[in-house]
């Protein structure tokens, strides 16, 4: 079977909740606060999934969140549940799942990284013309984005959530005979310290989730 052209932009999400994920903030915050700005950073990561020009697919935590993640957006999107298992796994079994309907390029995208720009996802694809896997690296040492035209290798025994994973992923994909393209860092956002970080980012953004997103965080940050 022939592979589709272009690569498919692949959203890992979770529907927020509150007092579930983003234990971190919410230590600090409390659980109403980090539930909302959970529910910001996803808009942001919706709105650059409306705005890319290529096929789609939001990959949610469960398969309890399959009608969920279909009503996300207004525009054509498959949904691919992740399974059980660590980041690496779930990585795995998606990427897989994406490639056997026809898909060769894949990249895979989170939403904790509101910085993110669609220009950052078409240095992305640009990066692939020539380069097996290409990563965009988080500041504090995890990746905001990793896109590969050829399957990924074993993931589940990276450092995930640690901060050696950018290095380990890149190690990792080399030992397996890819080129590898390292785009300019940014942040995401995990810890407290990181929204002050977004906060001064996103000032002049225009984007309106990204212009939420500030107003929500002048008042925590």
């Amino acid at each position: 079977m022939k592979g589709k052209p272009g690569p498919v932009l692949v959203v890992f999400c979770r529907r927020p909740r509150l007092g579930e994920g983003k234990q971190r903030l919410a230590r600090a915050l409390g659980a109403a606060q980090t539930l909302a700005i959970a529910q910001a950073l996803l808009e942001c990561a919706l709105e650059d999934a409306l705005a890319w020009p290529g096929e789609l697919v939001i990959a949610p935590q469960s398969a309890a969140e399959t009608s969920w993640a279909r009503g996300l957006l207004e525009r054509a999107a498959s949904v691919q549940p992740q399974p059980p298992g660590n980041l690496g796994e779930r990585l795995n079994a998606v990427d897989c799942a994406v490639r056997a309907l026809g898909h060769e390029r894949v990249l895979f995208i989170g939403s904790d990284a509101p910085s993110l720009t669609v220009s950052d996802l078409l240095a992305a694809q640009t990066a692939l013309d020539a380069a097996d896997v290409v990563l965009l690296p988080a500041r504090d040492g995890g990746v905001i984005l990793m896109g590969s035209r050829l399957p990924w290798p074993d993931l589940a025994p990276l450092p995930w959530s640690e901060p050696t994973l950018a290095q380990g992923l890149q190690a990792c994909c080399r030992s397996h005979a890819r080129c590898v393209t390292r785009l300019p860092d940014s942040y995401d956002v995990d810890e407290v310290s990181d929204l002050s970080t977004a906060r001064r980012a996103l000032a002049d953004d225009d984007r309106p989730a990204r212009r939420r997103l500030h107003e929500l965080l002048v008042k925590v940050a």
